[in-house]
């Protein structure tokens, strides 16, 4: 018998991606193995967030306590160009040329 694992791994990998190629102090919390994480991380998605069953999946983001979004909501704003004022940062300053 073949197992089978599904997971979004390209999902965390383009957050962490990002977040490195601009110098974006994080923490990659795994939640399985953090319990207490785990819970943290249900009380503080707002309700409008949470699916209708079940939990809220990871990618999870929060800038401190502050919930910023889920991948989906990161993926908008890359596209829209507003990655900084998603994750609650200031812009980055234009280099003059």
């Amino acid at each position: 018998m073949l197992w089978k694992i599904y997971f979004v791994k390209k999902h965390q990998q383009a957050i962490v991606g990002f977040l490195e190629a601009n110098r974006i102090n994080f923490e990659e919390v795994d939640i399985t193995m953090l319990e207490d994480q785990r819970l943290w991380m249900y009380r503080n998605i707002p309700e409008e967030k949470r699916p209708e069953k079940g939990n809220p999946l990871p990618p999870q983001i929060f800038n401190g306590d502050d919930y910023c979004g889920d991948y989906e909501d990161f993926f908008l704003s890359k596209e829209m160009n507003t990655v900084f004022s998603f994750l609650r940062l200031p812009p980055v300053k234009e280099i003059e040329s």
